[in-house]
């Protein structure tokens, strides 16, 4: 926000510089582009501290979301763990069953 401020300064310093330069003796029509500009940025202030809020507000939002995605990331990778152990066990169980009747059918 001083960013537009310091701008908004910036081009009224050199606005004014110029029509001194320029010889202007009517300070009334720059004064009166002065007070515009100022009354602009009054009303646009507040809309950049809103922008600038929302902004900080999507931020947080987007960080909580990856924070969760990052949990939910841990879990699945846990039951597939899970999953894989499981599935090395029934293969071992099958195996020991095929063996058990492969002996029980050959007496």
């Amino acid at each position: 926000m001083t960013r537009y401020r310091n701008a908004f300064f910036t081009m009224s310093a050199a606005s004014l510089c110029t029509l001194f330069a320029s010889g202007c003796t009517d300070l009334k029509p720059a004064q009166a582009q002065l007070d515009d500009l100022k009354a602009q940025l009054s009303q646009i202030s507040p809309k950049i501290a809103n922008a600038d809020n929302q902004a900080l507000a999507a931020a947080d939002s987007a960080s909580r979301a990856a924070s969760t995605a990052k949990q939910a990331q841990s879990t699945a990778d846990k039951a597939m763990a899970t999953a894989q152990s499981n599935q090395q066990a029934i293969e071992a169980i099958n195996e020991k069953i095929d063996r058990m009747f492969k002996k029980s059918v050959s007496k």
